[in-house]
């Protein structure tokens, strides 16, 4: 899957994901009115009009854009109606050929982290048949429980050859109570970039490894010092757009063949009907300002690239 990922990437000239992140107040009013009147103000109701949002934004971007990252937590809370809404999100992107990365930032150890990337990547068997669970083509780990915590999903990645992004370091504020700690001279995240190199070495595609990792877009000195030590993998950057990473200070996290790197936007694609930019649009057509605000971003990182 990561030589897919590449490939779309290159034939697209486009490093981006849209993060398909949708609070419910992102969706407009007239989705909503409609999914209620279906199905109540309830959490079926919820999940309907975030189904339909998504669908809308995937059939406006899926020719421009390599992958989408729906982030479950937007999903699970709406219970299991919500569950359903990020499996149909999961299953039309990629009928669409999308690369769907979940974001599930799963982290636990033995059979537990076995069970969460079956669940996530590989299969579960039922009697005498085998069923893909949610099959999601990359997710993200947590890598604080250790190898333990890490192995299973690697285990599956090579089986099914798909993917995960691990936390290396993340682009929220306080990422540094930990990642940024000294030990024994070095920070931590350091450290954990090196796991990363170690556990993709035994599972490479033809040119970078199914073991990824996330390095936020807010970080760009650090993000330039992870590059070299994970030559291999690809980098997976959120924090670009609403949370302060600017496109010129990406560059470093990319290889000299401007592949390594894949930057996400959610809610400054997915809701930019909202922003005075693409206010032009209103809500009523939000999936063209989707459009147009993926258009933009590629442009940005692109021209960055190439200067």
């Amino acid at each position: 899957m990561i030589n897919k990922l590449t490939d779309k990437i290159k034939k697209l000239n486009a490093p981006v994901v849209v993060g398909l992140d949708p609070m419910l107040s992102y969706v407009p009013e007239h989705i909503q009115k409609k999914s209620f009147a279906e199905q109540g103000e309830t959490l079926a109701g919820a999940s309907e009009a975030i189904w339909q949002f998504n669908k809308e934004i995937i059939d406006a971007t899926c020719d421009l854009i390599p992958a989408v990252k729906p982030q479950i937590a937007m999903y699970e809370q709406f219970g299991v109606e919500g569950v359903m809404a990020f499996k149909r999100t999961v299953d039309y992107a990629k009928s669409k050929d999308l690369v769907v990365i979940g974001d599930v930032k799963r982290g636990d150890i033995g059979s537990t982290s076995a069970a969460y990337a079956a669940g996530h990547l590989g299969k579960v068997t039922v009697g005498q048949k085998t069923y893909a669970g949610f099959d999601e083509d990359f997710v993200t780990v947590n890598p604080y429980l250790g190898t333990d915590g890490i192995q299973p999903f690697v285990d599956v990645c090579k089986e099914e050859k798909k993917g995960i992004f691990v936390l290396v370091k993340t682009s929220n504020p306080s990422s540094g109570e930990f990642q940024d700690k000294l030990i024994d001279g070095r920070p931590l995240y350091e450290l954990v970039a090196e796991k990363v190199n170690e556990w993709g070495a035994g599972c490479m595609g033809d040119r970078y490894s199914y073991v990824g990792c996330v390095v936020g877009a807010t970080y760009p000195e650090m993000g330039k010092a992870l590059r070299k030590l994970m030559p291999n993998t690809y980098i997976l950057v959120p924090g670009y757009g609403a949370q302060g990473g600017k496109a010129e200070d990406l560059v470093h996290y990319f290889n000299a063949d401007g592949l390594g790197a894949i930057v996400n936007s959610s809610r400054g694609i997915i809701a930019a009907y909202k922003q005075e930019k693409y206010a032009r649009f209103g809500a009523e057509h939000f999936a063209d300002a989707a459009r147009q605000a993926a258009v933009d971003m590629i442009a940005d990182i692109t021209g960055a690239l190439e200067k």
